[in-house]
């Protein structure tokens, strides 16, 4: 390497000093205040690591790496948008679960104590009409006895288990007890 030549450290300085402000103008002229030094520090990145494509008269050149870092910057911006905006259409149409964890093991355990306290007729009459999704009707014929019957089973079972999950959980009230019952509408008949 001759003398005359400059070194490539001491090319990109003179490049910076020379042309930074023209391109820190170019960029305020294109993104607000606060990108604009990114968009310098980008352009010249690409002038460090391309330095030996950089041409004599490297102005027009830095300025389409700025239009194309600008450009850049835009369409990562907008995918942010746009996946921004996704995650608020997800959310909500999922909504998160209302309860923790630790409520929903508690529920659970409440209700299956309350179950197990019941009489074995009187479960049964619940979960043929809840688990099963069974009418009336049809549960009576499953359990063996008229219709009339099994609505009062299934009637003195719902007051059982209510009164056991109030006992459980004076605080709550009764419309979230009645949703731990499990039973279909068409089996509150």
């Amino acid at each position: 390497m001759s003398t005359d030549q400059p070194s490539d450290a001491q090319r990109f300085s003179d490049l910076w000093d020379r042309y930074a402000p023209r391109i820190q103008a170019y960029a305020l002229r294109h993104v607000d205040r606060d990108e604009a030094p990114e968009i310098v520090a980008e352009t010249f990145l690409v002038a460090w690591r391309r330095l030996a494509d950089v041409p004599g008269e490297p102005l027009p050149w830095l300025l389409v790496v700025a239009r194309n870092t600008v450009a850049s910057h835009r369409r990562s911006r907008h995918r942010a948008r746009v996946l921004s905006d996704e995650l608020a259409r997800l959310h909500a149409v999922v909504a998160p679960a209302p309860s923790s964890a630790d409520e929903v093991v508690s529920e659970r355990d409440a209700l299956l104590r309350a179950l197990a306290a019941l009489t074995p007729v009187e479960r049964e009459a619940l979960l043929l009409v809840a688990w099963d999704g069974l009418s009336p009707g049809q549960a009576a014929r499953v359990a063996g006895c008229s219709v009339s019957a099994f609505k009062v089973r299934l009637h003195r079972a719902r007051r059982r288990l209510d009164g056991s999950l109030a006992a459980d959980d004076p605080a709550s009230p009764p419309a979230a007890r009645t949703d731990l019952t499990l039973v279909s509408p068409e089996g509150r008949s």
